[in-house]
């Protein structure tokens, strides 16, 4: 018996291998696997190569097999249907590619036992030998977006081993056909409230020459980038307002971000008011569709605290923004001789009328954004600096 058999057995675990083309390294990836267990699925995604003999070789393996070849996305759902249908409650997906050593997996099992619902990534060793340059700034640019979709920070996004807990899936359906699956199930589960966590795992690239990949750079690379468009685009219109006033109404939430955010001693007062004031500033100022995303990269640049920036830049939800609009033109009276406030309210806006105002509402809208961030910089380092005096002597 496989050496991990009765812990898979009980804990309904299955190693997943979906596959295409991999024939020359699958025989060995599922040697490995089986020497450890012997709930093993291979998903056959429309190999064109001796695959189904290789297979043959293994009849413990249960198999899902068609053609033609739908992408990994594809294999990995079918592959999870399948491992649900089977009884199974969690999956840990290895690549056939021969990357990865079979000998990582108890590390999954470790892990799971004080994360039993949590999705596990393997995280690589990303500047070892062989290691692909373009594999290294690709898992940066998807480490990157990740944090800025859910607000979490992960060593390695783009690995192929993991642990699923499908128990916690099986409800949720999923979108994406191709390598951009990987992303989405990890941000969606994210958002769901699913954990999102890491093991270290060897990996193994074999020199340039000897490797294989069906990874397509500029379509595949194309496919990721939309889908970070629309996992962005979701995120900071509904996902991080949703979670921001979640906590804020939540028992003990509004003394949590007083607290863990505000009078954590870690940070001066003055970069904890200029990040607030700076995110004010940027929920305001005209650049809609982009404020999020220049407010982080600039929040990252100048080394503020992201995570107060984001929440003062919510300032713009919904709700919020015809008040903001209204308000930005209003400022703006003091730039032109015809005040066009009135726009805002008008059932008649044509495309000219627009043109021909749109200066009052953009030079408010920056006057706005000036003054609100600054104003709410000053306060909040008024308010810290009382309120830590406070804390301080409490605790003396």
């Amino acid at each position: 018996m496989p050496t991990y058999d009765p812990q898979f057995g009980a804990g309904k675990i299955c190693v997943l291998v979906p596959t295409y083309n991999n024939a020359g390294t699958l025989g060995d990836v599922l040697r490995g696997v089986l020497s450890y267990t012997s709930h093993v699925i291979v998903v056959n995604d429309g190999a064109t190569d001796h695959t189904a003999e290789v297979l043959a070789d293994f009849p413990q393996v249960s198999v899902v097999s068609y053609s033609p070849n739908q992408g990994k996305g594809i294999a990995l759902r079918r592959g999870f249907r399948f491992a649900i249908d089977k009884g199974y409650d969690y999956a840990i997906t290895i690549d056939a590619d021969g990357q990865h050593f079979a000998s990582d997996i108890p590390v999954f099992l470790e892990k799971l036992k004080t994360e039993p619902k949590a999705i596990l990534v393997g995280a690589r060793n990303l500047q070892q030998e062989n290691m692909p340059g373009k594999n290294t700034f690709a898992n940066k640019f998807s480490n990157f977006w990740f944090y800025v979709e859910t607000g979490l920070k992960m060593p390695d996004t783009q690995s192929g081993y993991r642990l699923y807990p499908l128990h916690a899936m099986k409800k949720m359906r999923f979108f994406c056909r191709k390598y951009e699956f990987e992303i989405e199930v990890m941000v969606r589960s994210s958002w769901k409230g699913i954990k999102v966590d890491w093991v270290p795992v060897q990996v193994y690239y074999p020199p340039a020459g000897e490797r294989v990949s069906h990874f397509r750079p500029f379509r595949d690379f194309s496919r990721i980038s939309a889908l970070n468009t629309v996992l962005v685009t979701i995120a900071f219109l509904y996902i991080h307002p949703r979670n921001f006033f979640r906590l804020l109404f939540s028992k003990g939430g509004l003394k949590q971000i007083v607290t863990t955010l505000l009078l954590d001693p870690k940070e001066t007062t003055g970069r904890k008011a200029l990040s607030v004031g700076f995110g004010i500033f940027m929920g305001i100022v005209p650049i809609w569709g982009f404020q999020m995303l220049v407010a982080i990269a600039l929040a990252t640049l100048w080394r503020l605290n992201k995570t107060l920036v984001i929440v003062a830049a919510n300032i713009s939800i919904p709700p919020m923004i015809p008040l903001i609009i209204y308000m930005s033109f209003v400022t703006g009276r003091m730039y032109v001789t015809e005040d066009a406030t009135w726009l805002v309210f008008s059932k008649n806006i044509t495309v000219e009328s627009v043109k021909q105002n749109l200066f009052q509402y953009i030079t408010g809208a920056v006057t706005l954004a000036v003054i609100a961030g600054l104003a709410a910089g000053l306060i909040t380092y008024v308010l810290l600096s009382v309120f830590r005096k406070k804390r301080v002597a409490v605790n003396q």
